[in-house]
């Protein structure tokens, strides 16, 4: 690897980065261009490998404005050895105060599928080379339109009487099944938003729905009708029976709010859950597996 360069990129250089073609063009990804405009991207912590002047890596750490955590690597591109990768990553690393999280973005169903299996191992093992470890998978899902089941009449559905029924369902909820940008709001908020939605979603909650069985809360949709795209930000359950009727409940109160289309992340380990969605219409959109330091608690 004598004729390897790697290197961040500096200001004007940009293109550089976009020199190299995008090896997974089906991916729905904000584009470098987009990134730098808006500052999230930013040269200084765009990194580079180029072997006779042509890009073969590529790696771009993505902190919002405002955001209190620290960058994370959102892009990680590979033409080129594994053994480049990790050293592109660790060159990185040791610039940017250590290594931190990735977020692998991947096709839905990536694992199933050779074309993409044959682009993303390099990188993959790039990254467990440099020293990150896999930590866990996030599905995201979208519902577009298809009909929703009809409600079987067992359970009432109401909007939240304040700030205090949200936060006290939620401390009762020890996993929720849904959680749509819990990383977003981590790094950016330091927001967890399992415990917390109210501190990253706002008190715009005339649109979540309370589930209630014979008087009783038996769970809980929090829905961003407002955000970059509408979403099931957050569904949590004291009853697992409710599921599907909650699901199909908060789609359809974003639906009735004009959205065409309505996000869901989901782990993957949560298998019922993921088969609830894709039986109210959800398809899976991506993949997102988590690699971190080896001592990080995410």
């Amino acid at each position: 690897m004598t004729d390897l360069v790697i290197r961040p990129l500096v200001a004007g250089e940009e293109n550089l980065f976009d020199s190299m073609p995008d090896p997974l063009p089906q991916l729905r990804q904000v584009a470098y261009a987009d990134g730098i405009a808006g500052g999230g991207y930013r040269p200084e912590t765009t990194w580079v490998a180029l072997r006779a002047g042509r890009v073969v890596g590529r790696a771009a750490w993505v902190l919002p404005p405002g955001a209190i955590g620290a960058p994370w690597l959102e892009r990680f591109d590979l033409d080129a050895e594994p053994e480049v990768g990790a050293e592109l990553l660790r060159a990185a690393h040791e610039a940017l105060g250590g290594p931190g999280l990735y977020y692998a973005a991947l096709p839905a169903h990536w694992r199933r599928r050779p074309e993409v299996l044959a682009v993303v191992r390099a990188p993959m093992a790039a990254a467990q080379l440099a020293g990150l470890v896999e930590r866990g998978e996030r599905l995201r899902c979208s519902w577009t339109g298809t009909p929703l089941p009809a409600s079987s009449g067992r359970y009432d559905f109401r909007a939240p009487v304040d700030a205090a029924e949200i936060n006290t369902l939620v401390a009762r909820i020890a996993e929720p099944d849904v959680l749509t940008g819990v990383e977003n709001a981590l790094a950016v908020g330091g927001v967890d938003l399992a415990t917390d939605p109210l501190a990253w979603l706002g008190d715009n909650f005339e649109e979540w729905r309370i589930a209630v069985d014979a008087g009783k809360p038996v769970g809980l949709a929090g829905t961003a009708g407002d955000a970059c795209f509408p979403q099931l930000a957050y569904l949590g359950l004291l009853d697992e029976a409710a599921r599907p009727e909650l699901l199909a409940e908060a789609v359809r109160v974003l639906a009735a709010g004009g959205a065409r289309e309505v996000i869901a992340d989901v782990d993957s380990h949560r298998v019922a859950v993921l088969a609830e969605l894709e039986r109210t219409g959800f398809r899976q959109l991506r993949s997102r597996v988590v690699f971190a330091p080896p001592n990080s608690q995410e």
